[in-house]
C-alpha cells in the first residue's frame, strides 16, 4: 500500500512546480504526477475550458477528488494546481505530509505568467489579480507547508536542490 508522496509541491501557477516536480522526481528515482494533468486527462479538455463552461465550483469539485485520489495512490512527487488548496478537506488531507510551497514574488509572476492567456484567474489585470490572489492564499500555502523554498532568481535545478535539502531526501 502507497504511504503517499515523497514530496508535495504546492504554490501559485506559474511558480515551476511541473518543471521541478519534474527534476526532483528523477533525481530521487520516482514518478511525478501532476493534478491539474490527471483533470485534464479527466475531463478531456483544457483546465482554462473547464472554468468556462463549468465554473469554478465545478473545477473545485473535480479538482478536491483528484488530489484526494492522487494523496491516496501516488508514492512519488506530486504537484497540485495553485488553488487546491483552498479546500478544508484538502488542507486537512496535506497535515503531516512532506508539503513543500514554491513561493515567488509578484515581479517574477508576470515575468513567467503575465502573458500567458491560459491562465483563466489572470484575464483580465494579471499584476493586480495575481497579488489579490497571493493575498488571499498565502496563509494557506505556509500552513500546509513543511518548508518554504522561493524560487525568485533561482534556476530550476536550484530549486529542485533546494525543495530536496529542505526535506534532507538523498537522491537515488
Amino acid at each position: 500500500m502507497s504511504t503517499g508522496p515523497v514530496v508535495v509541491l504546492v504554490g501559485p501557477m506559474g511558480v515551476g512546480k511541473s518543471t521541478v516536480g519534474r527534476l526532483v522526481a528523477g533525481r530521487l528515482g520516482v514518478e511525478y504526477r501532476d493534478t491539474d494533468d490527471d483533470i485534464v486527462a479527466e475531463q478531456g479538455r483544457a483546465i482554462a475550458d473547464i472554468f468556462v463552461d463549468e465554473g469554478e465550483p465545478f473545477f473545485r469539485a473535480v479538482e478536491k477528488r483528484a488530489v484526494q485520489t492522487a494523496l491516496a495512490e501516488h508514492d512519488g512527487v506530486l504537484a497540485l494546481g495553485g488553488g487546491a488548496i483552498l479546500d478544508p478537506d484538502t488542507r486537512a488531507l496535506l497535515a503531516g505530509r512532506p508539503v513543500v510551497y514554491l513561493s515567488m514574488d509578484v515581479e517574477e509572476a508576470t515575468r513567467r505568467t503575465g502573458l500567458n492567456v491560459a491562465r483563466p484567474l489572470l484575464a483580465v489585470n494579471p499584476r493586480k489579480q495575481w497579488r489579490e490572489l497571493m493575498e488571499a492564499r498565502r496563509h494557506l500555502y505556509e500552513e500546509v507547508a513543511r518548508a518554504v523554498v522561493a524560487t525568485d532568481a533561482r534556476t530550476p535545478d536550484e530549486v529542485a536542490q533546494a525543495v530536496l535539502d529542505v526535506l534532507e531526501l538523498k537522491e537515488a
